[in-house]
């Protein structure tokens, strides 16, 4: 037996929406921009197709009913992908070569889902992705290698473009709580300046005995000797793996820096190209931005 096949409407979806987030038709006709009398008319028209009230009726305005909330998860899907349709289709499409530098704590989770989707969303732009540490994506950028760079960095100078705040913090496995040695095996990077600026001297003003328990070149190494319970490292506080958590200052731990993540471009020039994937780079870490507000 076939199964019947219900179409809802979009616009039908936006006056549905509206009602259940405001509560009421009139409000929602105001928001809508149509007249009251037409979205109490929408509505009805999406129950009779659907063949069941989606709101209680009330005195003072409506209440969804179960099947109203059942479908609004699937409205604001629907309506969130056509806005997004519209807007891809309404851009200028960009074209040519970007040329970017990200540090390696953020190749695995802030930024592939969005630089995916940017090359899908312009097809015809050719990224080329560098992960390495700051020091060398400046480096990059100055011999004109790279276009944009997101890089750390620890000074009060301003000027560069800030995308958010991810301290860096002292890690270790929950299971194996290795914190607790004495000494405490330490996860740094291979002869880093940084880790004795920073991640050594941190440990030091604490009075905490150490010794080097891992040493690596990439913070994907450090994430897997934390979570292995191999030695606690130092990590930027929104990569910390499953099965860890930070070391705070109940455990006698200070935070190591308060590094700012930079967007840094290429005195050379830009073009539109760049452009978009600088905004992408703003959107990608604007939750990191806002969960350190």
């Amino acid at each position: 037996m076939a199964t019947l096949m219900i179409p809802l409407d979009s616009d039908l979806m936006r006056s549905f929406l509206a009602v259940a987030d405001t509560g009421s038709v009139t409000a929602a006709a105001d928001r809508v921009g149509r007249t009251q009398s037409a979205v109490s008319m929408q509505i009805r028209r999406l129950e009779d197709s659907l063949g069941q009230p989606l709101f209680h009726r009330l005195p003072r305005g409506v209440a969804l009913t179960a099947r109203g909330a059942q479908l609004m998860p699937y409205a604001r899907r629907v309506t969130s992908l056509l806005d997004e349709a519209a807007a891809a289709l309404r851009e200028k499409p960009l074209a040519g070569p970007v040329r970017i530098g990200i540090p390696d704590e953020y190749a695995e989770t802030v930024l592939p889902r969005a630089l995916a989707a940017f090359s899908e969303r312009h097809p015809a732009v050719d990224v080329m992705v560098r992960v390495d540490f700051s020091a060398p994506q400046v480096a990059a950028l100055m011999a004109d290698k790279l276009d944009l760079a997101v890089v750390y960095d620890c000074s009060d100078i301003t000027g560069d473009e800030v995308l958010c705040v991810d301290p860096t913090v002292w890690v270790t496995s929950i299971s194996h709580a290795q914190h607790l040695q004495k000494p405490v095996p330490v996860g740094l990077y291979f002869g880093s300046d940084w880790c004795r600026d920073f991640a050594v001297r941190s440990l030091e003003q604490q009075s905490i005995p150490w010794r080097m328990g891992f040493e690596c070149d990439t913070s994907g190494s450090l994430r897997i000797a934390a979570r292995a319970g191999l030695a606690i490292a130092p990590l930027s506080r929104s990569t910390i793996p499953a099965g860890c958590r930070e070391l705070t200052e109940a455990d006698g731990f200070a935070v190591v820096d308060r590094a700012r993540v930079l967007l840094r471009r290429n005195p050379g020039g830009t073009s539109p190209a760049i452009e978009g994937l600088a905004d992408m780079l703003r959107e990608a870490f604007r939750p990191l931005a806002q969960a350190a507000a």
